[in-house]
C-alpha cells in the first residue's frame, strides 16, 4: 500500500501542469495581430464612392462589413494591408437596424483571419479596441471602453474613436477577438465627426446570421 501511495505521488510530481490562462493584448501587440485581417471596402456609386472597413473572419476570404457602405453600388474594391486591391462578391447583406453583409474576395493565398467573440461575455467599462479606415487614414487604431450595452436595440456603445470610414470594421476586446462590428456615430448637430458615441452591432448576432 505505501509503495503505490509513493508511486502515485511521483506521478503527480512529473505531471505538467498546464495553464488555462486567458492571453490579453497591449494595444502595439494587438495591432500587430489584428491589423493584416483588416481590410478597407470601397464601393463605387453612380456619383462617388462609398468608404468603409472589413474584417477578414476566414482564410479563404470571406470578409465582414457593413451594408449600409455597399448601399446601391456594383464594383465593390476590397483592399488589403499590404495595399492589394481584390474584387468582392456580396453573399449576403442584411438591412435595418442589424447593418451586416458579408463580402467574399479570391486571393491566391491564405489570409489572416481575427477571430468572432462572444458578445454575451462583456461588460460596461470593459477595455476595447477599434480598427478602421476613418477619412481613408487606412489602419488606424482606437481604443476605449464599453459604454453602455442597449440589449433592445442590440447595439454596443463605446468611447473608442469611430469616424466615417469605420462602418464595418471591428470592436474588439483584449484579448483580440471581435465582440461587435462598427456601425454608427450619434450625431445630434450633424456633425460628422466623432463626439465620443459610437455604436457597434453585437458579434452574437452576426453569428446568427452566419448560421444561416
Amino acid at each position: 500500500m505505501l509503495k503505490k501511495l509513493f508511486m502515485i505521488l511521483a506521478i503527480m510530481i512529473v505531471m505538467p501542469v498546464f495553464s488555462f490562462e486567458i492571453h490579453h493584448y497591449n494595444a502595439p501587440d494587438l495591432y500587430k495581430k489584428i491589423n493584416p485581417a483588416i481590410v478597407s471596402v470601397d464601393t463605387h456609386l453612380h456619383d462617388g464612392v462609398s468608404c468603409g472597413t472589413g474584417c477578414i473572419i476566414n482564410s479563404d476570404g470571406t470578409i465582414l462589413t457593413s451594408a449600409h457602405i455597399l448601399e446601391d453600388g456594383t464594383d465593390i474594391i476590397v483592399t488589403m494591408s499590404n495595399g492589394e486591391d481584390y474584387k468582392a462578391e456580396i453573399i449576403k447583406k442584411i438591412g435595418e437596424n442589424k447593418d451586416i453583409a458579408v463580402l467574399k474576395i479570391k486571393v491566391p493565398y491564405e489570409l489572416k483571419t481575427v477571430k468572432l467573440g462572444d458578445s454575451a461575455k462583456i461588460k460596461v467599462g470593459d477595455s476595447v479596441f477599434a480598427i478602421g479606415n476613418p477619412f481613408g487614414f487606412n489602419g488606424t487604431l482606437t481604443k476605449g471602453i464599453i459604454s453602455r450595452i442597449d440589449y433592445s436595440a442590440n447595439r454596443i456603445q463605446t468611447d473608442a474613436a469611430i469616424n466615417p470610414g469605420s462602418s464595418g470594421g471591428p470592436l474588439l476586446n483584449t484579448q483580440g477577438e471581435i465582440i461587435g462590428i462598427n456601425q454608427a456615430i450619434y450625431n445630434p448637430d450633424n456633425n460628422i465627426s466623432n463626439i465620443g458615441i459610437g455604436f457597434a452591432t453585437p458579434v452574437n448576432l452576426v453569428k446568427e446570421y452566419l448560421q444561416e
